[in-house]
C-alpha cells in the first residue's frame, strides 16, 4: 500500500490499544513493502530513519520517493547536492529499498529526458530506480514514448505503472471519489517492463468488487513478471485509503490463485475474549 499509518484502519487492521509509533511494525506484519510517500513531502530525521529500521526485518522492503523539490521544482537538474544528502540520510535503510521512485510532474516532457538520464546515470551502483512519468507524450505510443522506454530499459530503470481506471470509471458520488478524480492522474495503462521489479500503482474505487474487471489482466500479467525471474511490486490504493488493506488483501489472494505465492497473514489478529483474560 501507499502508507502504514492510517486512522481509519483502526477497525479493521490494528489491534485495539496500536499506538501511532507502533503502526509500521503492525503492518510489517502482514504486507512485506510500503510506498513511502512522506519522503516526498519532507525528509525524515536520523531518528526517524533508524525507528523505521528497527520496525520491520529484511525481509521488508521501502520504495521511497526522491523529495519533490529535486524532482517537481529543480526538474532533476542542478540537485546533486539535495540528491547526496537526501541519500546519506537514508543510508542505514539502504538493504530495504526495493525501488527508489522517481515521482515526475505533467511537464516533465520529452524535451527534459536528457535530464532524466543524467539524473539515472548518477545514481549508486546496485539502486533500483523506478519512474512514473505523467507528461502525456509518454502515453501517446509515438518516437517520445520510445524514446523514454529505451533509455530506461538501457540504464536498467522501471517504468512505474498507474493503473487509475477504476476511481474514473464510476460518478463521484462521494468525497472520496471525488477528490481522488480532482487529484490522481488519468493517464493509459502502458503494462510494459523495462527492468526487473516492475512496479504498478492501482488506484481502486472504494466499492472493492467494482475493481474486479479492472484488476484482471494484472492477474495474468504480473504472475508471467514472476516466472520470468522478476520481482513486480504491486500497491493498491483506494479513494482515500480507508478501504485499502481490504483491497489489498482481495487481490493478494486472487494472485494466490495463479501463483505460489506465501500466505498472507489475516488482516486483523485474533484477540484474546473476555472470558480467556478472566484466566490470566
Amino acid at each position: 500500500m501507499t502508507q502504514w499509518s492510517h486512522n481509519s484502519w483502526q477497525r479493521v487492521f490494528y489491534p485495539s490499544g496500536t499506538k501511532s509509533g507502533e503502526r509500521l511494525a503492525r503492518y510489517a506484519e502482514v504486507f512485506n513493502s510500503v510506498e513511502g510517500n512522506t519522503t516526498f513531502y519532507a525528509s525524515p530525521s536520523h531518528a526517524t530513519v533508524a525507528n523505521w529500521k528497527a520496525a520491520t526485518s529484511d525481509a521488508f522492503s521501502f520504495t521511497f520517493k526522491f523529495p519533490q523539490p529535486v524532482t517537481h521544482q529543480m526538474m532533476l537538474r542542478h540537485s546533486d547536492e539535495m540528491v547526496s544528502e537526501f541519500i546519506n540520510l537514508m543510508q542505514p535503510l539502504h538493504e530495504r529499498i526495493g525501488l527508489w521512485k522517481i515521482q515526475l510532474p505533467a511537464a516533465f516532457g520529452p524535451e527534459n529526458l536528457r535530464d532524466l538520464k543524467h539524473f539515472l546515470s548518477a545514481m549508486p551502483k546496485g539502486f533500483k530506480l523506478g519512474v512514473e512519468v505523467r507528461h502525456l507524450a509518454f502515453f501517446a505510443k509515438g518516437e517520445e514514448e520510445r524514446a523514454l522506454n529505451a533509455m530506461l530499459m538501457e540504464l536498467g530503470a522501471n517504468r512505474i505503472i498507474m493503473d487509475s481506471r477504476p476511481v474514473f470509471a464510476v460518478p463521484p458520488d462521494t468525497d472520496a471519489l471525488l477528490d481522488a478524480q480532482q487529484k490522481k492522474p488519468k493517464v493509459p495503462v502502458h503494462a510494459i517492463s523495462t527492468a526487473e521489479t516492475p512496479m504498478v500503482r492501482f488506484i481502486g474505487d472504494p466499492t472493492l468488487e467494482r475493481n474486479d474487471k479492472f484488476f484482471a489482466n494484472w492477474l495474468k500479467k504480473i504472475p508471467v513478471w514472476i516466472n520470468e525471474g522478476k520481482t513486480p511490486y504491486l500497491f493498491i490504493h483506494t479513494a482515500n485509503n480507508d478501504e485499502a488493506p481490504q483491497l489489498a488483501a482481495r487481490y493478494y489472494e486472487k494472485l494466490c490463485e495463479h501463483i505460489t505465492l506465501p500466505p498472507l497473514a489475516p488482516l486483523m489478529p485474533e484477540q484474546p475474549n473476555s472470558s480467556q483474560m478472566s484466566l490470566l
